[in-house]
């Protein structure tokens, strides 16, 4: 089965978890009745507010134990709820399905971005290329969206190019955390998705299935000082090239984790944010018995590991991974993918 989530730019996470680990006229069309270190401080130009506006943590109501059925979706755009103009277009129509698109259509070398913000206020910003499509997911859940696709204008300046808001009322709650995106992108990876359904063949427990995949990635996978000390700014895995070279930064082993256990049916979050003061990268995995795992796989700045996947047969979560998580001061999600 196939099936198709940057800190306040793509480098954001790109260079900590490595070291660590002009508007158109617009035209909208509407057929369907749906509706750290942050690259070079950007400053968006006409876009001041949302600049300045506070990060907040994911604010999403999930329910008590609902069931995390397979989905077979392929990102596509339909072009059934549109906004565009000369230089760019955000597809909308499949907002139900947990993701929206967004392409800059025009031809050119500057170098562009989209944000995207959710009901939780928390912003995202990603990088685009021009001419190609890419695909973002409603980490936020449901509620009213906002997508802005920029320009750059000159050093750290960025000119607004398109912006459209919607509602988004998701069918299934864990579409975010199954499908692929920017960051876990496991639509071109065949030689993963073979290795995970390699590795979890006659599994059906989700947490059995995450420490397969767990040991697989430590055993295999080599950390790439060279690569850390580099990559380039929007760097984003490659996941079958990640599977060949064996080896990656901090980024590359929470991708590769995070898009076989998509792949496989678990709800999978990759989340960046910080213990203390220090940046830390986790992946939150769902189990209907225990609910969302806060943890579950962490990287603790040196290595990744694996908390006892164990939980009583009431769904609360073992003594190790509560040890971790401690009572929430410590540990502080900033984005989640």
């Amino acid at each position: 089965m196939k099936r198709m989530l940057c800190r306040l730019a793509a480098a954001a996470m790109t260079l900590v978890m490595l070291s660590g680990c002009a508007s158109g006229e617009v035209a909208e069309t509407q057929s369907a009745s749906q509706s750290s270190a942050v690259e070079d401080a950007v400053v968006l130009a006409q876009s001041d507010a949302m600049a300045q506006e506070d990060i907040q943590e994911e604010a999403v109501a999930l329910g008590d134990s609902p069931s995390a059925v397979p989905l077979n979706l392929t990102p596509k755009a339909t072009g059934t709820v549109v906004k565009k103009n000369s230089k760019a277009v955000v597809d909308y129509s499949n907002v139900a399905d947990g993701y929206v698109m967004v392409q800059y259509t025009a031809s050119t070398s500057k170098k562009l971005k989209a944000r995207v913000k959710g009901p939780s206020g928390v912003i995202y910003t990603y990088n685009l290329t021009a001419g190609e499509w890419a695909v973002f997911s409603l980490s936020d859940g449901s509620g009213s969206y906002q997508v802005t696709v920029y320009e750059n204008i000159s050093g750290t300046k960025y000119a607004t190019v398109l912006s459209a808001d919607f509602t988004a009322t998701l069918e299934n709650e864990f579409l975010p955390f199954l499908l692929p995106n920017q960051y876990v992108d496991y639509t071109d990876a065949p030689n993963t998705l073979k290795k995970a359904q390699e590795l979890t063949k006659g599994i059906t427990d989700p947490l059995e299935k995450v420490k397969a995949v767990y040991t697989f990635v430590v055993k295999n996978l080599t950390y790439d000082k060279a690569k850390a000390s580099t990559v380039t700014s929007g760097y984003l895995p490659v996941l079958d090239t990640v599977l060949a070279e064996k080896k990656g930064i901090c980024f590359d082993y929470a991708a590769l984790m995070a898009g076989m256990l998509r792949s496989q049916d678990v709800p999978c979050k990759l989340v960046v944010g910080y213990s203390g003061t220090v940046y830390h990268a986790w992946i939150n995995v769902y189990s209907e018995k225990s609910g969302w795992i806060n943890g579950v796989i962490f990287f603790d700045g040196t290595t990744w590991k694996l908390m006892d996947p164990t939980f009583a047969s009431t769904g609360k979560q073992s003594a190790s991974i509560m040890k971790y998580i401690g009572d929430g001061s410590n540990y502080s999600a900033k984005y989640i993918y």
